[in-house]
């Protein structure tokens, strides 16, 4: 079977493309797969992508690269389109609503044509014009799923299937290292200044815990601001970005998030696949999803007082290594469910499930 999987970008640090790149290499120890890009922005993807697996690009946006037709929005369309009409394959996956409206206008109709969600359903006219036309959409959690199955009024079967984690083997924690660690972009919805106001109660407490930022964005500034203004420099440390945060995560012994959303969940998980327990805000449509707490993780109440309960919440833990080792078997435990064999014999089912149209 060969499979595509169309992203906006495979060059970007997102957890969705590390995500996608997981799922690629395991589907390519079986299938023909490849990953179309529709920008390329530089040399290589930021996540190493299987030898297997075939990358191609619509729009190289390099600097320095000669184009045909003018740029912008359109060129990228118009090559898209092109690609799409000519595309020779079985199945293709798109991991965008934009996207997948254009597989759903553009792309033969002998392909099965599948769209990957994990935000909101968005409520503009094309997508409940147009994704009648494709064979199934694939959330990556149950809530997501019921609330695309409502938008979508059983027009399309919606099923739910996890993101996957790397290939194993994964590195697994010690829980020895007074380490707290933090990843994703550094972007307002993931708050990661509530995680810096947290640890500065910790830091006041149990000085020798060190906090570790992992990414990157347009947060950065005032972020690294606030850890001035706490006077957390020898505590807090932004470690810039790695496309292993798997392997970052095992240095640490919690792994924090303070999202106000985590659609997404690569962090969560990676974590769980460290054997790291998560500590999280208990958000609507939020790392719940993954952790369950008191096994896997702990989740704390948003609203009034949150600052000092997170900060408490990660006192008790840093002050409790027995419950930590408990919680961090928890998370071993869970993150089976997101093992890349398992995700992608889902999406096996699935494809030959479902019909083509005729």
């Amino acid at each position: 079977m060969r499979i595509c999987l169309l992203v906006p970008s495979a060059y970007g640090m997102r957890g969705d493309v590390r995500s996608i790149v997981n799922l690629a290499g395991e589907l390519a120890e079986r299938h023909d797969v490849e990953i179309i890009s529709v920008r390329r922005h530089r040399e290589r993807p930021f996540f190493p992508v299987a030898s297997g697996v075939e990358l191609s690009w619509v729009v190289d946006g390099r600097p320095g690269v000669r184009h045909l037709l003018p740029g912008g929005r359109m060129r990228a369309e118009v090559a898209l389109w092109r690609r799409l009409r000519g595309l020779r394959a079985d199945v293709i996956v798109s991991t965008r609503p934009g996207l997948s409206v254009q597989v759903a206008r553009h792309a033969p109709r002998a392909l099965l044509r599948v769209a990957r969600e994990w935000g909101r359903p968005p409520v503009p006219a094309p997508i409940k014009r147009f994704y009648p036309r494709l064979d199934a959409v694939v959330t990556s959690t149950e809530t997501a799923r019921q609330e695309w199955d409502g938008l979508l009024a059983g027009t399309v079967p919606v099923t739910a299937i996890p993101d996957a984690l790397p290939a194993g083997p994964w590195p697994r924690s010690r829980m020895d290292n007074r380490i707290v660690a933090a990843g994703g972009r550094l972007v307002p919805v993931k708050a990661h200044d509530r995680l810096i106001r947290a640890f500065a109660v910790v830091a006041g407490k149990r000085p020798d815990w060190r906090l570790r930022l992992y990414g990157g964005g347009p947060e950065e500034k005032r972020l690294r601001a606030l850890v001035g203004d706490l006077d957390l420099h020898n505590h807090v440390y932004f470690m810039g970005t790695t496309s292993d945060l798997t392997g970052e995560f095992a240095k640490a012994s919690i792994v924090a998030t303070t999202s106000r959303t985590e659609v997404l969940g690569m962090t969560v998980i990676e974590a769980m696949a460290s054997g790291v327990p998560v500590i999280a805000f208990d958000s609507p449509r939020g790392p719940g999803e993954f952790v369950t707490d008191g096994r896997s993780g702990v989740l704390v109440a948003e609203g009034e007082g949150e600052i000092e309960a997170y900060a408490s919440a990660l006192l008790t833990l840093i002050d409790d290594e027995r419950r930590r080792r408990t919680l961090s078997a928890g998370a071993l435990e869970a993150a089976r469910t997101y093992g890349a064999p398992s995700v992608a014999e889902q999406w096996e089912k699935l494809f030959a499930a479902t019909s083509r149209p005729a």
